[in-house]
């Protein structure tokens, strides 16, 4: 049976002018425990407890007990603390790194897909790589392609679409990445000083493509279920956007998904106004049961980006333009050719082999399926009433309670080592109080419960009962 110093008073000497608390904590531990006042395999305080015995903040011994598990000294047991390592002799500090720390870092601010974990699946992925490189012809190796894709490259661009947006591969134009696609349009649609209306809340990339482009933007108001078409028309009256970006479906960073309804009026708005629409669809595949996309509605108005990096791999920097008329389709491979000269045909080829290989349908269905399992701990672990969020996003809105604001909450995780985005990232007028908290990032299930943990446990918590100030 475990022992517990859990009703002892361990309050370790620490020099607090000698750098970083939590080192100072680690230290001691190590001197305590190689002096025998704490043996191998005794279970330690929880770190609440023993934050209140020190008078310091609680994320401080999280960081304590984690530089203490990097260097071998301790180990967390899922479920019932941290625990003093046994047989410490035989095991070098270096080796700390090898097993799971009770609190790992983990960064929670990119927006990536996590990794399937089936082992099946990863095998077949390892399979088809082989497959595919087994394949390559010297031309594709070693020559320039057509800029806006082969015409084979075209075609799994319009059946990758297919289901969602059915459109002939003539009117596809393969980008690199949703970035590169964005830029295509905005160089077309758009004049240095033009205004362009997007969500109050729209992805950070948008915001840095325009402003280096010195464009204007607009924000439109949202609810929790998107973006309002009364706002979009009253924009449109008043001020005569160039063009509407927005994300309709698991849209970053609300996960809001715009009602069939609302996509209705929206279109109607923009064809009456003669405002083209470009429709960032990232998160598309993810959302099978979601409503039909904008293009798929009005497709004369809307230009419709579907990229692969959300929902097949980041790794893939393609992005599949649907392109409404002829006319278009020139001016835009035109912009392609001037601003990026054309995705990668290596990379585009991988895409073709996946898509037609069926390897992209299967990844999509592993991210899904880890993607429900990791909003399940989300929804279990932090207050629901705060947050936004869906079952077929990797990411989550979580609302500011009572006197928190997103900049403090932010920076009292950091000392744990977790790292989350203020609204600011993506806020065109004035950011609301709160933050986007990415689930694809972290390793593993267990890593992202402990993270999500600590952001209850500080939600649960006053800004200034949380505070080291003096």
């Amino acid at each position: 049976m475990s022992r517990s110093i859990d009703d002892l008073t361990w309050l370790p000497i620490i020099d607090r002018s000698a750098g970083p608390l939590y080192r100072s904590i680690a230290d001691a531990l190590d001197l305590d425990i190689k002096a025998g006042r704490i043996a191998e395999g005794i279970r330690l305080p929880p770190q609440r407890l023993l934050a209140e015995r020190l008078g310091v903040d609680f994320t401080t011994v999280t960081r304590a007990y984690a530089e203490a598990a990097r260097r071998g000294l301790v180990e967390g047991r899922v479920g019932q603390g941290t625990f003093v390592r046994l047989h410490r002799a035989d095991r070098p500090a270096e080796m700390g790194a090898g097993f799971r720390q009770e609190i790992p870092s983990v960064d929670l601010r990119m927006n990536a897909p996590p990794l399937p974990g089936e082992q099946g699946l990863q095998d077949a992925l390892r399979h088809d790589m082989g497959t595919f490189a087994a394949g390559l012809s010297l031309d594709l190796l070693l020559r320039y392609q057509q800029v806006g894709g082969s015409p084979a490259d075209r075609q799994a661009g319009a059946d990758w679409l297919r289901g969602r947006l059915d459109v002939p591969s003539e009117r596809v134009l393969v980008c690199a990445g949703a970035q590169g696609a964005l830029l295509a349009l905005l160089s077309v649609l758009c004049e240095p000083g033009d205004l362009v209306c997007c969500e109050a809340l729209t992805y950070p990339g948008f915001r840095s493509l325009t402003a280096h482009l010195r464009l204007r933007l607009a924000p439109i108001a949202m609810d929790s279920d998107g973006l309002l078409p009364d706002a979009f028309e009253e924009a449109c009256r008043d001020h005569s956007p160039k063009a509407l970006y927005c994300t309709p479906t698991l849209h970053n960073p609300t996960t809001a998904t715009l009602p069939l309804e609302r996509r209705k009026a929206l279109v109607d708005i923009a064809r009456r106004h003669g405002v083209p629409i470009i429709e960032d669809d990232a998160y598309g595949a993810l959302a099978p049961d979601g409503p039909p996309p904008l293009a798929a509605l009005a497709p004369e108005v809307v230009f419709h980006v579907s990229g692969l990096a959300k929902p097949v791999s980041p790794a893939l920097r393609i992005a599949y333009l649907a392109v409404a008329e002829p006319r278009q389709l020139s001016r835009l491979a035109a912009a392609v050719r001037a601003t990026t000269g054309m995705a990668s045909p290596l990379t585009a080829a991988l895409a073709t082999h996946w898509i037609g290989s069926g390897m992209a349908a299967e990844i999509v269905t592993g991210i899904r399926r880890e993607t429900a399992a990791r909003h399940a701990i989300a929804m279990e672990t932090l207050p629901a009433e705060l947050i936004a969020a869906s079952s077929s996003a990797f990411h989550l809105w979580l609302r500011m309670p009572g006197e928190w604001t997103r900049g403090e909450f932010t920076a009292r995780l950091r000392p744990a080592d977790v790292g989350i985005v203020g609204s600011d990232a993506f806020a065109v007028s004035a950011p609301p109080e709160a933050v986007r908290i990415a689930l694809g990032t972290a390793k593993d299930r267990p890593s992202l419960r402990d993270a999500l943990q600590l952001v209850a446990d500080l939600l649960a918590e006053a800004p200034a009962m949380s505070s080291l100030l003096v």
